[in-house]
């Protein structure tokens, strides 16, 4: 995430990742949030950015855009850097 994406667009309301805090299928997921998690907060310190963790939860991110506009994308199974390509479309598509 550190070179996708520095600074979001103020459209973006929330972020909210959810994973299974020991499953394989959210490694991935895991792994990107070990480390976008702080170069995130440290560019958008104003973004919400709530990780849930709960036994056997799909890997999914949700983006909350203004006017109340939700977006997600699936990401089981995926690595950290497809989680990191998908995360950044969505976060980019508020503009389509």
């Amino acid at each position: 995430m550190a070179s996708a994406i520095k600074k979001l667009s103020p459209a973006i309301k929330e972020i909210r990742v959810l994973m299974c805090q020991t499953g394989q299928a959210s490694a991935g997921t895991r792994q990107f949030i070990q480390t976008a998690y702080p170069y995130l907060k440290k560019h958008n310190p104003d973004v919400p950015v709530l990780i849930r963790e709960a036994q056997g939860t799909p890997a999914r991110v949700f983006a909350r855009f203004e006017r109340g506009v939700e977006k997600h994308v699936e990401l089981d199974n995926l690595s950290s850097a497809d989680v990191q390509s998908k995360v950044t479309r969505l976060l980019e598509s508020h503009s389509s």
